[in-house]
């Protein structure tokens, strides 16, 4: 078969079968991320049918497939806000990193891996998906929640420490001394700092000269620009997410708007792309030597992560039923944990695996842990009401005799009601 004939088969039979999953999902009510993450793990290297010819045009589409997340994430927010956020949200970044890292790295360490494995594991450990988490919130329809503000502050400054600690990484990893590192890390802050001074004091004249009555125009216009940034970011050893997030943040009023209904689509179409190339660059002969590992390490953060969200919605004054979903929203890692275990591979080759099955692990079970975590606790909380009311009721059965009958009604009730009736702010 002609190579642009295999080619647009084996395209069009990927873009058919993902819109089978998603309108399955859609059906059963559930995120599709996990669903497309199977697919491309049963046909990629070493699954059921190997997909050779559409692999470089689907490596292209993930990358643009998490631009198009990013950039649609940072459109969503004025710079001001990006700002204000980084200023109140700096204590919640640093317990996310303390709570987060840390058990990356002493994994590492215990497996023998040295300073650099350690370090390289406490990234991917840390740093949550910021693609996979905008599509989940889209997904569930939460985008105006309280809590979302709180999840993005947490994400913003996770993909911003990239820019630290991505060159600081490479070096560590290069072998390179002191100045070495030093001269990347200021490249990379200097980059990220300029981004931010245009966004905050001209970004309307930025949103000025995008800015045009005519959608086509528009679109190519946010589309180059941000294609460019991101891969000038990345050139500069700054995460090109991080760059398309930033072109998103510059731009502002009718532009974004009219600029996030045309992406729409597109971002849908290249993240569902993303998310099946992460599954067909995974071998599954990989996983099961270290599943055990990588599964007792996920449990981990799966928990750390959510006290994460809970205790940075806790700062912010957001209710119990936000704080819960705050957290089990934080928890999916995808697109950066890779791209840390791609880079460490080389000095370190046993990472590769063992971070591949973590991410896995956790890119499913983050879309669920989103849906179902609040829940899950609410009706834990039921029915730890409904034992504390029955042992109440039974204690107080026991003593009417010696008060003559004042046990009848019973004082502990009187407070349980009352929180029953109380206002949450959510």
């Amino acid at each position: 078969m002609h190579d642009t004939t295999a080619l647009l088969v084996e395209l069009g039979s990927v873009i058919l079968g993902l819109g089978i999953i998603g309108r399955f999902a859609g059906r059963i009510g559930l995120s599709p991320i996990p669903l497309y993450l199977l697919a491309g793990l049963a046909f990629g290297d070493g699954g059921l049918l190997p997909l050779g010819a559409s692999e470089e045009f689907t490596a292209v589409g993930a990358e643009i497939g998490v631009i198009l997340l990013l950039l649609l994430l940072g459109l969503e927010y004025s710079a001001s806000e990006l700002v204000t956020s980084l200023k109140t949200q700096y204590p919640s970044g640093a317990v996310d990193f303390v709570l987060n890292a840390t058990p990356g790295a002493v994994a590492a360490l215990l497996l023998g891996w040295g300073p650099v494995g350690a370090v390289a594991l406490a990234g991917v450990t840390w740093i949550s998906s910021s693609g996979v988490i905008a599509k989940v919130m889209a997904d569930l329809g939460r985008l105006g929640n309280r809590e979302t503000p709180v999840i993005l502050g947490v994400l913003v400054i996770e993909d911003l420490s990239m820019a630290v600690y991505l060159p600081l990484l490479t070096a560590m990893l290069a072998g390179v001394g002191f100045a070495g590192g030093s001269i990347a890390l200021l490249v990379a802050l200097g980059t990220v700092g300029f981004v931010l001074y245009l966004a905050l004091r001209h970004g309307r004249l930025i949103s000025r000269a995008v800015s045009s009555d005519n959608p086509e125009m528009l679109l190519l216009v946010v589309l180059g620009l941000t294609v460019l940034v991101a891969g000038v970011a990345q050139q500069l050893q700054v995460s090109a997410a991080v760059g398309a997030f930033l072109v998103g943040i510059a731009l502002s009023g009718e532009v974004a708007e009219g600029a996030r209904k045309l992406l729409t689509p597109l971002r849908d179409l290249f993240a569902a792309v993303f998310f099946v190339f992460f599954g067909l660059s995974t071998d599954p002969t990989q996983i099961p030597p270290v599943l055990l590992p990588a599964a007792l390490l996920a449990v981990v953060t799966v928990f750390t992560k959510i006290a994460t969200g809970w205790y940075a919605a806790r700062r912010a004054g957001i209710g119990s039923r936000g704080r819960w979903r705050a957290g089990g929203t934080l928890v999916a890692r995808g697109e950066f944990s890779i791209v840390i275990a791609g880079l460490a591979v080389a000095t370190e080759p046993r990472i590769g695996p063992i971070a591949t099955a973590y991410v896995l692990i956790l890119v499913i079970v983050g879309p669920l842990t989103a849906r179902w975590t609040q829940p899950a606790v609410a009706k834990i909380q039921e029915w730890r009401g409904k034992d504390d009311r029955a042992a109440t009721r039974t204690g107080n059965g026991s003593g009417s005799g010696s008060d003559g009958g004042s046990g009848a009604v019973p004082a502990a009730r009187v407070p349980s009601s009352q929180e029953e009736l109380a206002p949450t702010a959510d």
